[in-house]
């Protein structure tokens, strides 16, 4: 099973699960789930992940109220770097979203 680590700021922030921590019990409960069969089953396809390219894996995930949340994470020998989560508002992943996770990964894999 491959460890899942959270990427942290210089500030020790920890922007991911600050984001969850802000959703609801229910959502973080299936985002957890989702993450967890991702580092169970490594390597995994649709429809619980996909490749967004240049290192970067998208986990997917269907909330309440038909909202959709995906969290984008790296791989590191045997270690899921999860680097950035949000809730999906449009069809294709937004460019500044995957700008972040990718400038995170830089950081991370230096």
């Amino acid at each position: 099973m491959l460890a899942a680590i959270f990427y942290q700021t210089s500030a020790r922030r920890v922007p991911v699960l600050e984001w969850l921590r802000g959703m609801g019990k229910e959502d973080r409960k299936q985002i957890g789930l989702d993450l967890l069969r991702v580092q169970e089953n490594w390597p995994i396809g649709m429809p619980v992940c996909k490749s967004l390219g240049s290192g970067i894996w998208e986990v997917r995930s269907n909330l309440s109220g038909g909202r959709i949340a995906r969290v984008l994470f790296c791989l590191d020998g045997d270690d899921i770097i999860i680097l950035h989560g949000f809730l999906k508002t449009t069809q294709k992943t937004p460019k500044h979203e995957l700008k972040l996770a990718r400038k995170r990964m830089k950081e991370v894999l230096k």
